[in-house]
């Protein structure tokens, strides 16, 4: 999401304004100029479903993961999904967590040990905090048609570039090329 605006820039273009542009420019971060990234809040999604939240809070070295569902693995400990070859995101195939589960990223990298409200005192408005931010972006995001639908997989002759009528399914007689003669010969 950050490559967008990054590439506007560079290409010296401006970022739409009649929608909201989720990524920022990255050049301040990759030539040096900032030290972390502006994004306070990431948002991961399974297939079109919003499923965890990352929080790098501002003038925090905490990192927090809330994951509201997560696929239902198999093997059971395993991060796979054999059974089924692909995890899918729909509710037959998926846990859902209220409370969300909680990961301190920066102690935690490997998500292994979820946090509770006994183990984390600040647990309760970390998850409020993750939970408004992501209803705010739940609010921001627009549908769009989808573009996988029969319609739009669907081949158009009519739209493919053609030298012929469409009886002819876009076959072009071209004529043949004249052959180059020979330059005569000088007696």
């Amino acid at each position: 999401m950050d490559l967008f605006p990054t590439v506007v820039r560079l290409s010296g273009a401006a970022v739409p304004q009649d929608r909201v542009i989720d990524g920022h420019d990255l050049m301040d971060l990759l030539q040096g100029r900032e030290e972390r990234s502006r994004h306070e809040f990431l948002f991961h999604y399974c297939n079109s479903y919003l499923n965890a939240v990352r929080w790098h809070p501002r003038n925090s070295s905490s990192v927090w993961k809330a994951f509201f569902f997560t696929p239902n693995f198999y093997p059971e400990g395993q991060a796979a999904c054999f059974h089924t070859h692909v995890c899918f995101c729909t509710p037959d195939y998926v846990t859902h967590h209220d409370p969300p589960l909680l990961f301190d990223l920066s102690r935690d990298p490997s998500e292994s040990r979820p946090l509770t409200a006994d183990t984390e005192p600040a647990f309760w408005s970390v998850v409020a905090a993750m939970k408004g931010a992501a209803e705010s972006h739940r609010t921001s995001v627009q549908p769009v048609e989808s573009q996988f639908s029969a319609e739009k997989l669907m081949w158009k002759p009519w739209l493919q570039p053609c030298c012929s009528s469409f009886r002819q399914l876009c076959q072009c007689q071209q004529e043949p090329e004249p052959v180059p003669s020979a330059p005569h010969a000088r007696l």
